[in-house]
């Protein structure tokens, strides 16, 4: 079978075996995929987590069919449309964990449900699970016109967030996030947007906020969240390092909660999935939680969907199909 692998020469479509489900493992007939920026990374060869570096298949986002089922795979069945995470999703075929599948509607085409997995399941983990968004709150999600911050909007809004302040450092993006649930829209690159969210929240700050950002945002953020508010640290595109000031952290009585599936068991991996399944995923059938293709590039261009995503320029998911 076709699979993108990282090999000495860099990212290439590559024949290999294809493999065989064993024990909670099952096989998927992959029919598309969606591009994420932790597989950018690996086609540069950075390692995420336990994935990546010569060898490995990228990829970590798909939709397909159920091929085959290993022994100890339950809930599923073959011929059953799913999409799911995994590692090495870019392929022909690929294994996936049982417990990490979430089942098609009926009327959706594999290429709008390769844009859902990831950003469904991080952030109903940080909004719902960890960040305990209650009706009648409000939010800031930093980074908000990337896939995952579009779906962070939009679960905050499904449930009940009074108000939804989403950044972004690009005007034309900042314009396009009320359509995904934003009330406010600011711009993080400045000092002013503390400001805003201050005024936006009656001088309070926000309940909560989502940070995809990190890096030098990192004592904003304190500043523009309420006593006794919540900072979920979901990515850290602005850096991995900062000031923090520890004193405004403790006035604040802030929980900082750091949240990465790369040190989840799969025991917690598969709990986060049948969250998901069990608590939005009527609203994922009901076009509810969605997010924009940007892009839609064969598999035999699957170097140029990359470049595409490097040029960041797009607006949404990017969505490789097979």
């Amino acid at each position: 079978m076709k699979a993108y692998v990282y090999g000495a020469a860099g990212a290439a479509i590559t024949e290999i075996d294809k493999p065989a489900p064993k024990g909670p493992q099952v096989l998927i007939r992959v029919r598309a995929c969606g591009l994420n920026r932790a597989d950018l990374g690996m086609t540069k060869g950075h390692a995420h987590g336990a994935a990546g570096g010569v060898g490995a298949v990228l990829g970590m986002e798909f939709a397909g069919e159920i091929e085959a089922l290993g022994d100890e795979a339950y809930g599923c069945k073959v011929g059953d449309r799913v999409m799911g995470s995994t590692v090495g999703a870019f392929g022909e075929h690929t294994l996936a964990d049982h417990g990490r599948l979430l089942p098609l509607p009926d009327d959706m085409s594999f290429e709008e449900a390769a844009t859902l997995p990831v950003a469904l399941t991080t952030m109903h983990n940080a909004v719902v699970a960890i960040g305990r968004l209650r009706s009648g709150q409000s939010v800031l999600v930093q980074g908000a016109s990337s896939g995952v911050g579009l779906m962070a909007m939009q679960i905050a809004k499904l449930k009940g967030a009074r108000q939804v302040i989403g950044s972004s450092t690009d005007k034309g993006r900042r314009e396009r996030l009320q359509q995904f649930g934003a009330d406010l829209a600011i711009d993080s690159s400045g000092d002013g947007w503390v400001d805003q969210v201050l005024a936006a929240t009656g001088g309070a700050g926000v309940d909560l906020v989502i940070d995809q950002v990190s890096g030098p945002l990192a004592n904003q953020n304190l500043a523009a969240t309420r006593v006794l508010g919540r900072i979920v640290n979901v990515g850290r595109l602005g850096g991995t390092h900062g000031d923090f000031n520890f004193d405004l952290h403790a006035a604040r009585r802030i929980d900082y909660v750091g949240v990465t599936f790369r040190s989840r068991s799969v025991e917690e991996v598969r709990e986060i999935f049948r969250q998901v399944r069990g608590d939005i995923g009527p609203a994922v059938a009901a076009r509810k939680l969605t997010l924009p293709i940007d892009r839609v590039f064969p598999f035999a261009e699957i170097g140029a969907a990359f470049a595409h995503m490097e040029a960041n320029r797009h607006f949404g998911k990017i969505v490789v199909t097979l």
